[in-house]
């Protein structure tokens, strides 16, 4: 018979086998092979081909975390049984799985499980069979089981394997759900425990004269301190190590310290080295003083010193986990005794609260922004902030309550429940959360062995992930889910564990619910930074107690704002303002909707209250103010010609000159809060717009923002000024030309008004009728705008007048154009470089500008002589204006590299380039400093010395009127202040000192460059 006929004979089979492959195929799928083909293939291979429909076997397989990968595990261990044990060695493994469901249950399940495991169990044929065993004493083993586990492995290879072996079974009760994650982590640190002692055994064994020269303690640390280690995790220790006991007193010590270091350092090979039967896990002893930086081995004493005297808070957190592991068990007490009293003494330390500031701010900076998506550890609600929690309220509470000294995360948090410190519905989801995070965690690392914290992107991983968690319908949907539900409530609870037990101190419970005693409230509050706890408390029962809907908004509102308080310069405000507001618009409807539904609003109004006092203070007397800050939008500067209108509107509207200035300051006051607030917020940075990211363009919206907003002002004080006495008109053309930083549109929060006033009597009007009229409007602005405020004050300034104080308040276009072609002095002409109308009549303000370019930008640039007498009068300023006692390194304004140094030189290059350089023409000092940079008369490199100091030493300005409520040229010398300060500026808490050395450097920087710019030889002034 051919082929032919054998093929035809087949043919009617076809679709009667196609129908059963089918049908197999769709069993394996409801087995959860993702791979139905290739898992029939695998089943149809000889050694399995008698057992492919054996369901005992096929449920096993159907019970891993993924089946495919269990079953191509089990083909390769019983290939290797074969090569190992004969023929049949393959066929007795497998009928000794199918005859006993708990070495089934184990054996497949690691299979399924992990990779790195399977690779294990093929390369040691034998160590399957430590699965067998199934006892009571074999469910939870402790540090002498493993112990007796690793017995007999002298060499670091056979320590390696023994460890896998040790570990099979932790995995095996782990997948098989006999043992859950607390008891795994305990465990594997139990295991780690016993491994670093067979691991000093080995290297004492290696070196018995170093072991008999010393006394080594090793100090278990982080999650192996707290028996809740990782599959794959750095195992964290500190070496602790003395003479030996009955030494003599003239014997070596600096010799046991250096053998002690050999041990040490050949433990650590140990653990660490990778060869053919792979690597156990790195000894990390960095916790150590001084880090990496510092010695191995010190000394108990020696490190009783250096926490005495050094150590930071984050080091005393770390050692809330000490517990002593392996070597000199006497020793190790000894140093857990003695460290432990400084820990719970740690958060009465002088620099506590700024620690953890840092130490909160670290957790957030250590997400790497590529994966801060998939972080399980770092990223928001991750496994960081549920430690970062728990150890800061031991540390808080602990100091007075033993029951809270648990080294473990859970553990910990059980015992805050327990007493009273977390709410306890709060501590059971956390805990959720928390088991959930790290049971992830463990089997992402299970799989091949490998320490990551990253949620896996390729669906096969995925679902074997959502498996083995027990999700068994559609696992990847599942598993994200369960994921985002559980990241989310840590995020939420993050906030809550600190705050709401502070305001269930003070509300008014329901019978049987817990309360925070008033003296851990306080404990806790100021270990987040509020130096009046008493006053605190006080707040939060005027905003938190009751049944009215208020109250109840207020609870819910309360423990993310106190949060946002705690991350400011000065909580203690933060919250007194918010209580002030909150007494003011409470009974306004859309007030606590606005902070509850508008997630901005509340973040931004927590911000804005604890900065300092400038906003504060406007929102206090305009507290509808609030509303501007729901978005974005609400807060971004409105232009001058929209404020003059309003402005202009309001003041029609008044009966009297008075009345008519006080509606104009309503405008100012509100909207010099939309740019503080806006100033404020970009400076902290919210969730959704990172700080600090460029500060250009924010000095340079607030200059014109402010600017503007006081041009709107100085317009409706003029229109109130005339219209008490000629109505709409007056006698003569008026104009208010802005000078100084007001012309440039580069003032801060606490300028003044600099101006000139301009008139010219209109047709039929007397000189002396028109000079009166403008005189007297003049004189009536000032007046008005001087009127007694609890607002920012605006003074006019019309010092830089011809002939200055003593020359005339107002004078005529004529007047002006006269006194210039005879009198002007060269500082007239640098002054008016920034000269522009910002009220009054337009076209008279234009054609006083077109008066003045010719002296500002005069053609040739000034005489040598002009030069000479600007550089004069700069010094004479410097020596003379300066205030006594003031700091010439730090005053912002006239010191070394300040703004009057930079903003000299560039008028100085506007003085000799303008005319030929049309760029140069403008009011602007950092537009100016472009231009010339443009024009190649400035170094691109001196051009980003002079714009950088300059606009440092104008944020530092804005910062001070920001904090204090009033302008200042140098920094406050009161810590908070200063600190606030620093905050506006980008700097964390704690690191002024590095504040005011950028600030010299920056502005040292600068003065150099000035003195060569601006004081360089008289030849050159002139040419």
């Amino acid at each position: 018979m051919g082929a032919g006929a054998s093929t035809g004979a087949e043919r009617p089979a076809g679709p009667d086998a196609g129908g059963r492959r089918r049908s197999a195929f769709g069993r394996l799928l409801r087995y959860g092979f993702t791979d139905p083909a290739e898992a029939a293939r695998l089943l149809a291979a000889p050694e399995l081909a008698p057992h492919r429909d054996n369901t005992v076997l096929l449920d096993g397989l159907g019970g891993a975390a993924d089946p495919d990968q269990a079953l191509r595990g089990l083909l390769r261990l019983m290939e290797a049984q074969r090569l190992c044990g004969g023929e049949d060695g393959g066929q007795r493994l497998l009928d000794t799985v199918l005859a006993a469901k708990p070495l089934r249950d184990r054996l497949l399940g690691v299979l399924g499980a992990s990779e790195a495991l399977a690779d294990h169990l093929v390369t040691h044929a034998t160590d399957w069979q430590s699965l067998v065993t199934w006892e009571t004493a074999d469910l939870h083993p402790g540090v002498e089981e493993f112990e007796a586990a690793l017995e007999g492995a002298d060499t670091p290879d056979a320590l390696r394997v023994a460890y896998r072996r040790a570990l099979l079974g932790i995995a095996a009760r782990d997948v098989c759900g006999t043992s859950d994650l607390a008891r795994t982590a305990a465990e594997l640190a139990d295991l780690a425990t016993a491994t670093l002692r067979a691991a000093l055994a080995i290297a004492e064994a290696a070196a018995p004269e170093d072991a008999a020269a010393c006394r080594l303690t090793v100090i278990g640390m982080g999650k192996c301190g707290g028996r809740e280690l990782n599959y794959v995790s750095d195992v964290d220790v500190i070496f602790v190590a003395e003479l030996p006991q009955g030494a003599p007193e003239d014997a070596d010590e600096p010799g046991a310290l250096r053998a002690a270091t050999r041990l040490a350092a050949h433990l650590v090979r140990i653990c660490a080295d990778t060869t053919a039967e792979g690597t156990i896990w790195p000894v990390d002893a960095n916790l150590r003083p001084e880090g990496r930086n510092g010695p191995l081995v010190r000394t108990l004493a020696s490190h009783l010193a250096y926490y005495q005297r050094w150590a930071k808070t984050w080091e005393f957190q770390a050692l809330l986990k000490a517990r002593f592991v392996a070597g000199d068990a006497e020793l190790g007490r000894a140093y857990c005794e003695a460290v432990s009293p400084l820990v719970w003494q740690a958060s009465e330390r002088d620099n506590f609260v700024t620690d953890v500031q840092q130490m909160r701010r670290r957790v957030i900076a250590g997400i790497p922004a590529a994966h801060v998506e998939r972080e399980l550890k770092l990223g928001p609600g991750g496994l960081r902030d549920v430690e970062f929690a728990v150890q800061l309220l031991q540390l808080v509470h602990g100091r007075s309550d033993p029951e809270l000294r648990s080294p473990t995360t859970l553990e910990a948090l059980r015992a805050l429940a327990a007493g009273g410190y977390v709410g306890r519905r709060d501590a059971a989801d956390l805990d959720a959360a928390y088991r959930f995070l790290r049971t992830v965690e463990h089997h992402i690392q299970l799989h091949r062995m490998r320490r990551t914290h990253l949620m896996p992107e390729d669906d096969a991983a995925l679902r074997r992930l959502g498996r083995v968690l027990g999700f068994r319908a559609e696992p990847v949907t599942e598993l994200h889910q369960a994921w985002k539900r559980h990241a989310a409530a840590v995020r939420r609870l993050h906030e809550k564990l600190f705050y709401r037990p502070l305001l269930d101190a003070v509300a008014q419970l329901a019978p049987g619910e817990t309360r925070l005693r008033t003296q851990a409230a306080r404990e806790r509050l100021e270990a987040l930074g509020y130096a009046d706890p008493a006053g605190a408390l006080r707040h939060l029962e005027a905003l938190a107690s009751g049944v009215s809907r208020k109250s109840a908004i207020q609870r819910t509102l309360l423990p993310v704002l106190l949060g946002w308080f705690a991350d400011s310069a000065d909580p203690d405000a933060g919250l007194l303002g918010f209580r002030q507001v909150s007494d003011a618009l409470g009974k306004t409807p859309w007030y606590l909707r606005l902070l509850r539904d508008e997630g901005a609003a509340a973040e931004n109004l927590a911000r804005v209250l604890s900065a300092g006092r400038l906003a504060p203070d406007l929102l206090m007397r305009a507290p509808e103010a609030v509303a501007l800050l729901g978005s974005a939008e609400e807060l971004a500067p409105r232009g001058r010609e929209a404020l003059t209108q309003e402005v202009l509107a309001a003041v029609g509207r008044a009966d009297t000159a008075e009345q008519a200035v006080a509606a104009a300051r309503g405008v100012r006051r509100r909207e010099l809060f939309r740019t503080a607030a806006a100033d404020i917020i970009g400076a902290y940075g919210t969730e959704d717009s990172p700080a600090h990211v460029d500060p250009a363009p924010a000095v340079d919206r607030v200059g014109r923002a402010v600017s503007d907003l006081n041009a709107a002002t100085v317009a409706g004080a003029l229109r109130a000024a005339t219209r008490a006495r000629w109505g709409d008109t007056l006698p003569t053309r008026f104009a208010v030309i802005g000078m100084g930083r007001f012309g440039g549109l580069e003032q801060g929060y606490g300028s003044d008004a600099d101006v000139v006033f301009v008139h010219e009597p209109r047709e039929g009007v007397g000189e002396r009728e028109a000079a009166e009229a403008a005189l007297a409007v003049a004189g009536e602005m000032r007046r008005l705008l001087q009127l007694p405020t609890t607002d920012p004050p605006l003074l006019i300034d019309a010092d830089l007048r011809p002939e200055g104080k003593s020359g005339p308040l107002v004078r005529s276009l004529a007047s002006y154009e006269a006194y210039y072609r005879r009198w002007s002095l060269a500082w007239e002409s640098q002054a008016l470089l920034r000269a522009e109308p910002v009220a009054g009549d337009a076209e008279l303000g234009r054609r006083f500008v077109a008066l003045i370019d010719p002296l500002r930008y005069p053609e040739g640039g000034p005489s040598a002589e002009a030069v000479r007498e600007i550089r004069r009068l700069k010094a004479r300023m410097e020596s003379e204006r300066l205030p006594r006692g003031a700091d010439p390194t730090t005053h912002a304004k006239l010191g070394r590299g300040g703004l009057s140094d930079v903003e000299w030189t560039v008028q100085l290059i506007q003085l000799r380039h303008a005319h030929e350089v049309p760029d140069l023409r403008t009011t602007r000092t950092r537009d100016a400093l472009a231009a010339a940079r443009a024009a190649d008369l400035l170094d691109g490199d001196d051009a980003d010395v002079l714009d950088e100091a300059w606009l440092l030493a104008t944020r530092v300005r804005n910062a001070v009127m920001l904090v204090r409520g009033r302008p200042g040229d140098t920094f406050p010398s009161e810590p908070r202040e200063l600190a606030a300060v620093g905050r506006y500026l980008g700097y964390e808490p704690g690191h002024v000192g590095e504040l005011l050395e950028d600030y010299r450097r920056t502005t040292r920087r600068a003065r150099a460059v000035v003195e060569r710019l601006f004081y360089e030889d008289e030849e050159r002034a002139g040419a």
